[in-house]
């Protein structure tokens, strides 16, 4: 009982409920703008992020890609939750990155539409 009160609640911590795409595509999303803004940073057109947090953040992401964890996933439930929290805690933290990063974006592919 417990345990699925705690999934529930870093579930609704990683997605807006009120967005019409399911868990795991807000998810996928919030991932690759985190990785396109890695790329634009390491380009050097994007640098208005600290080293430290982009070093987390690339920290935080090979954490999750790599099958080494601190408890495996092949343990029922416990397995998947060292990974949920930290993808909970990434999300939190880096919300306000993500979004900085998307109106760069925006603001850039609309000043490089006005170069043609």
């Amino acid at each position: 009982m417990k345990i699925g009160l705690l999934l529930t609640t870093a579930y609704n911590k990683l997605v807006d409920v009120n967005r019409p795409e399911n868990g795991f595509l807000q998810l996928r999303e919030v991932m690759m703008t985190f990785m396109r803004m890695v790329r634009a940073y390491m380009r050097g057109d994007y640098r208005d992020i600290s080293r430290k947090s982009m070093l987390i953040g690339v920290a935080v992401l090979l954490y999750l890609v790599t099958p080494l964890d601190i408890i495996p996933d092949f343990i029922p439930v416990f397995g998947l939750m060292d990974d949920i929290s930290l993808m909970a805690w990434f999300v939190d933290a880096f919300s306000k990155e993500i979004t900085k990063y998307r109106e760069w974006e925006v603001q850039t592919s609309y000043e490089n539409i006005g170069r043609f």
